[in-house]
This record gives structure tokens, sequence and C-alpha cells, in this order.
């Protein structure tokens, strides 16, 4: 008997028509959506889950970091926006400028937060320009931006094919309760996190892998009392803490960290490694595997954890983290050397910390009427896991917007869009393209 049967030949409902279409409702497909619409364009934004946020709201990867240069705080724009606008409705915390300082004080204030620079060595991290935020807000601030803009939103739509005209994408068919339905673009954005949409048009990519985490959170935490004994009883803290990690089997030095809820903590953890992030037997055995690990850590911590007696699960991520599955190959694949030696390049369009994206690594080679904008750029593995924090992914995503509205707007291809004109509007929309390089950049002219 043949693994493989034969589709019938098959049509869907053409629902939408739009400039631009962004695939994906996380981080960077809203800043690409937002900052598109706000140049002009038409969008329509389409999202599998019945929220925005992505890994943000859905991941429940609850602080925005890798944001700054030194003092300098390198990504801003609709990130910057979201984060203020959450601290306005007590769903986000962030440290004062002020407070911003590598001394025991300041860390003992904001370290459980997560508020520090976690590629800096040491016991005593610096507080840094980072935020902690509340999974819900994310959603609630998302709608009413998406609103407010007047972006087209589909939520319940999973993306299922590429549209094709030869080696350019039209539009995008997706699957739903109603049956399959198109979306029709001039431009397609691709923010899925997977790199789903230029994959099913033909670009060429790699598959990469790193963990999956379910993380959870825990109420009827005394976090001030956690605190106290990790910092009084160092000694008694490290055995604890060891066998805490021990039980859950991978995670990051700090398991737990505190969230703008009183008496609710985020816990980035377990780790599961070995396992692929768009396998259906790998993501159901992490997604089995980690609830195990969980109440396994949890029944521990309340007997033996100060702080943790009275705890208990408020919830399991819904979406599980995946951190990398399939790069794209673009004009350009950014290397470890280019992110780590802090490359500039003429064409750079987006920043994260201290590195630079250059507008090639987001345009899929071969393809027309595509950009990518996301974790899935174009990077290679090494490279990739040190550039794939939200925040810059939000900055790909603006500067992918506004690109898309560009050529959309004037009937020209993505690859005929000034970068100048790119940045200019990035600009004018708050955010940093990376055009100006700081002080401490490595400037590469052989990149243009």
């Amino acid at each position: 008997m043949s693994d493989r049967i034969t589709e019938a030949p098959g049509e869907a409902k053409v629902v939408a028509r739009s400039d631009v279409v962004v695939v994906g409702g996380g981080p960077a497909g809203f800043a690409a959506a937002v900052a598109a619409r706000r140049e002009g364009a038409s969008v329509t934004l389409i999202e599998r889950y019945p929220y925005l946020g992505g890994l943000a709201a859905g991941g429940m990867v609850l602080v925005l970091d890798d944001m700054h240069n030194g003092d300098e705080i390198t990504t801003t724009g609709l990130c910057m926006e979201m984060i203020d606008r959450m601290a306005k409705v007590e769903a986000c915390v962030y440290a004062p400028a002020a407070e911003r300082l590598a001394t025991v004080e300041m860390h003992r204030k904001w370290a459980s937060w997560g508020l520090f620079d976690f590629r800096a060595g040491g016991k005593v991290q610096p507080i840094v320009m980072a935020a902690a935020f509340d999974p819900d807000g994310w959603k609630r601030i998302s709608n009413e931006m998406i609103e407010e803009a007047g972006v087209d939103v589909r939520l319940h739509s999973w993306f299922s094919r590429a549209v094709m005209d030869g080696n350019r994408i039209k539009g995008v068919i997706c699957e739903t309760k109603e049956g399959r339905q198109a979306i029709m673009g001039e431009v397609i954005v691709d923010a899925t996190g997977d790199l789903d949409v230029a994959c099913a048009a033909g670009s060429p990519f790699t598959h990469g892998s790193y963990m999956l985490t379910t993380v959870f959170r825990l109420g009827g935490v005394d976090a001030d009392t956690a605190e106290r004994f990790r910092w009084e009883e160092p000694e008694k803290f490290a055995v604890l803490d060891r066998q805490a990690k021990k039980i859950i089997g991978g995670s990051w030095d700090r398991w737990w960290l505190r969230t703008p809820l009183p008496g609710v903590v985020w816990c980035n953890c377990p780790h599961m490694v070995g396992l692929d992030g768009i396998s259906v037997a790998d993501t159901t055995k992490a997604d089995f595997e980690g609830r195990k690990r969980i109440y396994a850590m949890v029944e521990f911590i309340r007997a033996n954890m100060p702080g943790f007696a009275a705890c208990y699960v408020i919830d399991v991520a819904p979406q599980l983290g995946i951190r990398q599955t399939r790069l794209l190959i673009g004009d350009y694949v950014v290397t470890k050397d280019d992110v780590m030696d802090r490359v500039w390049f003429p064409d750079t369009v987006a920043r994260g910390r201290d590195y630079y994206t250059p507008y090639r690594s987001m345009l899929p080679k071969g393809l027309e009427g595509i950009i990518v904008a996301g974790r899935h750029y174009s990077a290679t593995e090494s490279a990739q896991k040190n550039s794939r924090e939200i925040p810059p992914c939000m900055a790909m995503g603006q500067s992918a917007g506004v690109a898309a509205a560009i050529a959309a707007n004037r009937g020209i291809g993505l690859r005929a869009v000034p970068v100048a004109e790119i940045c200019a509007k990035v600009r004018a929309q708050g955010g940093d393209p990376g055009d100006r390089p700081s002080a401490n950049a490595k400037i590469m002219d052989r990149a243009a």
C-alpha cells in the first residue's frame, strides 16, 4: 500500500484582496502590518491562533530584551510603542533610566524581573532597557493598535499554500472552518517564524534546530521571600536550585521571573533538545514531556523552596517555545561573525542589540513579491541563535512592512525599493533602522 495519495484539484474562494498580506500575527507580523498600514497600504493580517502575539503572548516569552547597545536603546519604533502602551495599563514593567546600573543594589531590585544584560558575565549583570510584560496585556494592546491602524485581521486562518505566477507570489490560501480561502495581495510578508510561506513558494532554506520549551506560569508565589532566600542563604539556595533544575531538565540560570501580576511568575523551562520544531511527532512529544516535568518540579518546590509553598500552575503556554526551524536562504546570509563583530551593512534596515540586519537577508533568493521578517530570516544557524529575540524581530517587521507598502504603492518590485527610503520612513515612524551605525560597529563595504 502506498504512503501517498493524490488530491483532487480544488478551488478556494477569494475572501480578501490587499496591497500587503502579512502571514503570521506574532511580534514581527504585527509590526509589519501596522507599519505598512501607516504608510497608506491596505493590509490583511492572517493568523492561525485566536489572538495576536505569537511567542510573545501565546508562547509567553514575557521579557523583551536584546534592545540595547551599552546605554543606547537600539530597538525603538513599534517595539517601544508597545512597551509604553502596555505600561500605561499596568501590563508592563521596566527599570527607569536612572536605575539601569551595574550595582548590587539595582541587580537585587531588578534581576528577578529579567531586566539585566543576559549576555554579560559575572554574578551582578548590569540592569538595562528591557521590559517584563503580561501576555494578555500584549494581546489587548495589539488589538488596539491593529484596529487603530485599520488593518483587516483574519484569525483562525491556517496558511496552507502559496498562489504563484511563475516565480512571483500573488496570494496565499488558508484552511479555515469555512473551507479553503484565498487572500490575494501585491506583496506578501512571511512572518510565520518557520518560513512557511516562502518555503511553499519554492524558496531555498536550511533546516536548523534548537531547544523547545513549554513555558508556564505559577501563581501564589511570594517572590520577595524567594529572592531573600537566594541572596541571604546562598549555599542553601544553590543546593535547592540545582535540584529544581535537575527535575525540570534544562533551564536558564534564573528559572523563574516576576511578571506585572502580583504573586505570578513565569518559568522559561523546561528546555528539551534533539527535537524538531516543525515535526508533528516531536512537538507532540515536547508538549507531553514538558507537562510531566512541570508538575514534578512544582511538587518539589512546594515542599522545599521558600516562597513557593502555596504555588500552583496557572497555565502552560498554548504555543511551544520554538526557537529555530527553517531559515531562509536569501540574497545575503548573515553569519555569526557578522552578528558578533557588529558588522554594519550599506543596506541595513533594522537592528537588534548591537548588530545589524541587511535588507538582502529578508529577500528570498529567486522569488518576487515576498519579504521575510522574524526569526526565520536569512542567517546561519549560529548567527540566528544570537539574533532571534523579539525586539529585533519587531524591528525587522516594521522595516518589512514599510518596504512592502512602498513596493505596493508604486507598483515596483521589492528589490527596487530604495533602502534609504525604507530607513527614512521607519525613522519617521519612530524606529531606528540602523542606517546610522553606532561607534562600535564594524563597517563592511564588501556587503554592498
